[in-house]
């Protein structure tokens, strides 16, 4: 029997509105026990709503890869609940929860995870087929997922003939091809230089611009300046959540948060739309 799904407390002010796409409700992932006992979140609660990014800072250890592999079925939590688009992942089962990820959460690995035998286009189209989508349809869509990041040309390359910034792009594509309501994305910007990092958090905005909700993470404050809002991690929980309004404001707020002398680097600031999100405190795999 699923645990019953609690209420989730009113957005904030200035959060976009409707009912949340993804809620993390006190969720706990303990790794170990006794004196190995290691505590990867402490009770995180957060809510994503519809047209929402949000990027996720903090230094190395602080939970933020955890947050994301709870939060797209690929981990279970130790206590708390996962809600995606009003279900309690917990009581859809194995499979259910494979089902949701192929037709509602787009997933972009930090090791990309493509696979190995696959072209770029069947990497991307395969999900798709997996949920009854034609093998023509699919393929379409992947082709048109590669032309968004311009990766035209390596549709018919294998992973081990692209370079880790094209595998890095096809792996995005991948994520957001399909009518996709979440977008979990593990430093998608990781092997891209600036311009291209620029270039993929845009279609990143574009997405969530056009109804979905995306979290991210990152390390670079020029890139969570293209969020509505900024989550800051330490030790497994949340210490700060802000309103981004640029990536140098981002930084001052990365170090007073976790208490270093920030995560990232000081590029120039995104195009955040900063049209949503709220300050204030506690809130694919394919």
């Amino acid at each position: 029997m699923s645990s019953p799904v609690t209420t989730s407390p009113p957005p904030p002010s200035g959060t976009p509105v409707g009912a949340p796409v993804l809620e993390l409700r006190a969720l706990t992932r303990t790794h170990g026990s006794g004196i190995a006992e290691v505590h990867a979140l402490r009770g995180i609660s957060l809510a994503v709503y519809p047209g929402e990014l949000v990027a996720v800072m903090g230094p190395s250890g602080s939970g933020k890869s955890t947050l994301l592999t709870l939060a797209g079925g690929l981990d279970t939590a130790t206590s708390g609940q996962v809600v995606i688009e009003g279900q309690d992942i917990a009581s859809l089962g194995r499979k259910g929860i494979a089902a949701l990820r192929r037709r509602s959460v787009g997933y972009v690995f930090q090791d990309y995870n493509l696979i190995p035998a696959l072209t770029a286009a069947e990497n991307i189209a395969l999900p798709r087929e997996l949920d009854g989508v034609s093998v023509r349809k699919a393929r379409k869509e992947a082709l048109a997922a590669l032309a968004e990041l311009k990766l035209t040309e390596i549709a018919d390359r294998f992973p081990d003939e692209m370079s880790g910034g094209q595998q890095q792009r096809v792996a995005i594509a991948r994520a957001l091809v399909g009518d996709r309501r979440l977008v979990l994305a593990d430093e998608p910007t990781g092997a891209l230089d600036s311009e291209t990092g620029e270039t993929v958090l845009a279609l990143l905005r574009t997405r969530c611009d056009q109804g979905a909700a995306g979290v991210m993470v990152t390390h670079e404050p020029r890139y969570a300046a293209w969020a509505d809002r900024v989550v800051f991690l330490r030790d497994g929980s949340i210490v700060d959540q802000t309103v981004s309004t640029g990536a140098e404001s981002l930084l001052a707020g990365v170090s007073e948060a976790t208490g270093t002398n920030g995560t990232g680097g000081t590029g120039g600031t995104g195009a955040a739309n900063g049209n949503s999100g709220t300050a204030g405190a506690s809130e694919a795999a394919q």
